[in-house]
């Protein structure tokens, strides 16, 4: 097997491709191994949906697409982007802010650790970002 598989979409930033993105996820995840009925499985769809929820809500039309990027590194790491290009980054908002949403960078920042993973945010070169989760990967590979 090669040293990393990948697998990629770009979508319109419109509510309906929040859905659309974590069907992809998945999809790609279940070829490489990781069933739909896993804790895993549900933990990288909810971090899907966050992230690709921030991608439409936060870019103020600014960006009319965006990409879920899926890299599976030696079989041992998972990479999850999610790149738009709107050029501000995720805000974390203070404890003390009383609102019902602005909550999904803090939940997936929670997920990532829980599963001994880490955030990161990287600038593109049109001036936007990509929000990447890395996760350890427990699965043995489908070939």
């Amino acid at each position: 097997m090669a040293d990393h598989q990948e697998a990629s979409v770009t979508l319109p930033s419109e509510p309906v491709s929040v859905a659309a993105a974590r069907r992809y996820v998945a999809r790609v995840l279940a070829d490489w191994g990781l069933p739909d009925d896993t804790e895993t499985g549900e933990t990288v769809r909810l971090i899907v949906s966050e992230l690709a929820t921030n991608a439409v809500q936060h870019t103020f039309g600014q960006s009319p697409t965006f990409t879920v990027d899926l890299r599976l590194e030696r079989e041992e790491r998972l990479r999850l982007g999610v790149t738009d290009s709107h050029p501000r980054w995720p805000q974390r908002l203070p404890a003390a802010v009383q609102q019902d949403n602005g909550r999904g960078m803090v939940i997936i920042r929670a997920l990532a650790q829980e599963y001994g993973g880490r955030l990161t945010v990287t600038p593109t070169a049109d001036g936007g970002k990509t929000v990447w989760i890395a996760l350890p990967w427990h699965v043995a590979v489908q070939h």
